[in-house]
């Protein structure tokens, strides 16, 4: 009887050790409508991660064969993206930027998106939602739309536009400009997989 005990035990060890949280499909919203994002990038860091679905880890983006880190200040915000979204046909999730202080990768946050940021990489334009969390709690800044981030808090869009303008000198990165909140949200409904 205990040898079957604990082959049965050892199993379902297995299996639990076996199990990995599918963050690619997890729900864009949660029941209560709020937005999630799965942080692949903890703020304050410079080692770029991101999230493989086929293995579902979180592993070293490559840049030229070795682990990608940028070479200038480190991210500024968390950064992730929208789950069960997809803006190409590599099937790449929409990115997400959440102003608040530094989370562990692998972390899904609930999220008020406040607006935009576009960014042109190598001549394609790569849209970056920009948030901040939903709690009160989490927030380091009280704007919860565009209107209220450009009103109060001017120097945040600064910094990250010139964040993204500079971050990665290997790509011919530009940023094309800002869109409100309304923008965000119609653009995740856009890009939601069905």
């Amino acid at each position: 009887m205990t040898y079957y005990r604990n082959l049965l035990l050892g199993l379902l060890v297995l299996l639990l050790a076996s199990c990995k949280t599918d963050y690619a499909n997890l729900p864009t919203y949660t029941p209560t409508k709020q937005l999630q994002a799965v942080i692949e990038v903890p703020a304050g860091t410079n080692r770029v991660l991101q999230y493989n679905p086929e293995t579902k880890e979180f592993i070293p983006a490559k840049e030229a064969g070795k682990d990608r880190v940028i070479g200038f200040l480190p991210y500024p915000g968390n950064y992730g993206f929208i789950p069960s979204t997809e803006v190409n046909r590599q099937g790449e999730a929409l990115d997400i930027l959440i102003i608040a202080e530094s989370v562990a990768t692998g972390t899904v946050m609930e999220v008020i998106p406040v607006g935009v940021l576009q960014v042109e990489v190598a001549g394609e334009l790569k849209p970056v939602v920009v948030a901040v969390p939903s709690r009160p709690s989490e927030q380091l800044i009280s704007a919860t739309d565009y209107a209220s981030l450009s009103r109060q808090y001017p120097a945040v869009k600064d910094i990250l536009h010139k964040w993204f303008a500079n971050h990665s000198p290997t790509t011919n990165t530009k940023v094309a400009g800002w869109r409100d909140d309304r923008f965000a949200e119609e653009m995740i409904q856009r890009w939601m997989k069905l």
